[in-house]
């Protein structure tokens, strides 16, 4: 246990923005899911629309370092890959 006032605080914060972290990481993680079924389904229309979502929380989620920026560029790049599979 923290023994300073500003150790106190500094736990306090740590715990506020681990849980935001955690959250922000179960929406990124339920929106790559989202595009993943859409095209197991085979359903282009909807993987194109979620992958547009899904972009966007992985560009957010590496601006404020929840993921690397070469893990987002690859993780992008792998949903690209397969939705275009399914464009045909």
């Amino acid at each position: 246990m923290p023994n300073t006032a500003s150790a106190k605080k500094r736990l306090r914060q740590n715990e506020k923005l681990r849980l935001h972290n955690r959250a922000q990481r179960s929406k990124l993680r339920g929106q790559l899911r989202r595009v993943r079924d859409a095209v197991k389904a085979g359903d282009f229309a909807a993987a194109q629309t979620e992958m547009r979502l899904a972009q966007k929380r992985i560009d957010q989620a590496a601006a404020k370092n929840l993921l690397h920026d070469n893990t987002a560029a690859r993780t992008k790049s792998r949903l690209n890959k397969m939705v275009k599979s399914i464009a045909s």
